[in-house]
């Protein structure tokens, strides 16, 4: 028994030797060539699973490695999604069927040659020629009996009954007339006087001749036209009491037309009175209209940052209808240099300053990122470029909107998102010069403004109003002497926006007023030296229908003063006062 045992430990232990030595080496080897491998190879990371990033979904510039709340409105963090494509920040990339879907285009940058077309391209509107407008109006007061117009576009001629109205005065004026003619003889001054009453009020020698024959009153007295054309505008009815020289009609005359088109504010050098134009309409493609400009607005509009230029069409045979869209083109004054950039007009998003493309950064994959350009004139469809692009860049010139879609989906430079990847350090100040007498006065006004946007935060409508006005006499009696314009003008729309805000109980008017309160009186508080405790300059990117507004806190801690509870921790600290 005691011999088994000891044969059976022997076997084993030679068994445990023998794969020591048939594995052992071996293992070792491989592992030997394995590091060397290692060592002469590059890793291959393929394998490895991609780092998850977290976004917010209202703000998702925001990339943190690992869930939480969103420093800027407190929401939670949603995976955002992972690339393994060695994109650069601002870079998107883009599926092959969403490219195809949204239909997009793109096409290299080119320069211009001696054969580009030397033409400005306009859009608008054809519009009633309002110097050949006429009103019909009551010439005196009454009640509407019947009015014969039945329709806007109705035709009307000179002459023509348009409405019979009952005016008590006419019938006393006119039974003045009865009685002066009878003693005409002996009051020729006061039978003339009243005949030219009458007349006055519009009516003929022959009405007037008429109702002195017949000596009778005429109770529901006749208004007829005085000009024919088309009625564009009814502005009474029947039964309604009308005011001496209140309208009545409004009559055009369509034989002639204004086509308006409006100009950029980079084209408006190149144009003047007499110009000819010529004019297209999609309602007959095949004819092509000559007119001359006859008129250039004076004043530009500030939200299109366009002018109305204008040519008067004849429309003798009721071609054009006001409403209709029309396009025109005119020779420009300005040829564009031989070799000058040149890109079409459906590539460019404009967001008022600033000029936006999407660029291909790879030509072998839909990848893009967005540039900004300075344009130069245009001429036709197409812009000239200034800088921003080069020869032979690669732009998307159909579906551009959709590709800067993606980018904001996915957090990355966009129309919409300047400054992404770069942390937001733009201070709402410049330089003033305020002199020391009103430093130590203004100061005084910082109590009531914090107590102020603490009854914003809190959403205290009444308290809100009560505050504004406290702060507003502060401002008010600050001594002005020693400011500049730009001070004065700071100061005073300050409380003009106090004011404003004093003058009612709606918050949410009171709050669009401390957006435009804070762009004035921060930068008096950035410029006033010596303050008792430091103060924040916090903003919230999604106030101000996502325009982004300020405030000043004199608490580190995100307070909104324009969404209160909805949204009391959306905000980030952009500056300080000491």
């Amino acid at each position: 028994m005691n011999k088994n045992v000891l044969y059976i430990g022997i076997a084993v232990i030679a068994g445990l030797l023998a794969g020591y030595l048939i594995f052992g080496g071996s293992t070792r080897t491989s592992n030997t060539n394995t590091e060397d491998s290692n060592i002469s190879d590059d890793h291959d990371h393929t394998g490895e699973s991609l780092v998850q990033m977290w976004t917010c979904s209202m703000h998702p510039q925001i990339m943190q490695p690992e869930p939480g709340d969103c420093p800027i409105c407190g929401m939670d963090l949603i995976p955002a999604e992972s690339s393994a494509d060695g994109l650069t920040a601002n870079e998107i990339k883009m599926t092959k069927n969403a490219m195809a879907l949204a239909n997009v285009q793109t096409l290299k940058v080119g320069k211009t040659t001696s054969d580009s077309e030397n033409t400005i391209s306009l859009s608008g509107k054809i519009k009633l020629n309002e110097e050949v407008n006429a009103v019909q109006a009551s010439y005196f007061d009454g009640r509407i009996e019947r009015l014969n117009i039945d329709y806007v576009g109705q035709e009307v001629k000179k002459g023509q009954l348009l409405a019979t109205i009952y005016a008590p005065n006419l019938v006393a004026a006119q039974q003045e007339l009865i009685t002066a003619a009878s003693l005409k003889d002996t009051q020729l001054e006061l039978y003339n006087a009243v005949r030219n009453k009458l007349q006055l009020w519009k009516l003929t020698e022959r009405q007037i001749n008429s109702i002195e024959d017949t000596g009778k009153v005429v109770e529901n007295f006749p208004i007829y036209a005085t000009v024919s054309g088309t009625v564009s505008e009814k502005l009474a009815s029947e039964g309604d009491y009308v005011k001496q020289g209140q309208p009545i009609l409004k009559v055009s005359n369509l034989n002639s037309v204004w086509a308006e088109f409006d100009v950029y504010e980079n084209q408006i050098a190149q144009f003047k009175e007499g110009q000819n134009i010529k004019i297209t309409s999609n309602a007959y493609p095949n004819k092509v209209f000559n007119a001359n400009v006859s008129f250039i607005d004076p004043v530009l509009n500030t939200v299109t940052r366009t002018v109305a230029v204008r040519a008067v069409l004849q429309n003798s045979e009721r071609l054009f209808k006001p409403g209709m869209f029309v396009s025109g083109k005119i020779d420009s004054s300005m040829a564009s240099p031989l070799g000058q950039l040149s890109i079409p007009a459906t590539a460019i998003m404009w967001t008022g300053e600033r000029s936006l493309v999407y660029i291909k950064t790879n030509p072998n994959e839909p990848v893009f990122e967005m540039r900004e350009i300075t344009l130069g004139n245009r001429n036709g469809d197409d812009f000239t470029v200034v800088s921003g692009l080069k020869n032979g860049d690669e732009i998307v010139t159909n579906g551009t909107f959709t590709v800067d879609a993606a980018a904001q989906l996915q957090g990355k430079k966009s129309m919409m998102n300047r400054d992404k990847g770069s942390t937001e350090s733009e201070t709402p100040v410049m330089k003033m010069t305020l002199p020391q007498s009103f430093q130590q006065s203004f100061k005084t006004s910082l109590e009531h403004y914090i107590n102020l946007k603490d009854a914003f935060v809190e959403g205290n409508s009444k308290q809100v109003s009560t505050l504004a006005k406290s702060t507003s006499q502060k401002l008010k009696l600050i001594t002005q002497d020693g400011l500049g314009n730009m001070e004065i003008a700071h100061l005073a729309k300050s409380i003009e926006m106090l004011d404003a805000i004093g003058a009612n109980t709606d918050l949410e008017n009171q709050r669009s007023h401390f957006v435009i309160l804070n762009e004035n009186f921060v930068p008096l508080v950035k410029n006033t030296e010596g303050l008792s405790e430091t103060l924040y300059i916090q903003k919230c990117p999604m106030a101000d229908n996502n325009k982004g507004a300020f405030w000043l806190s004199n608490l580190k801690e995100i307070r909104n003063p324009y969404y209160g509870e909805q949204m009391m921790n959306c905000g980030s600290i952009i500056d300080s006062v000491q």
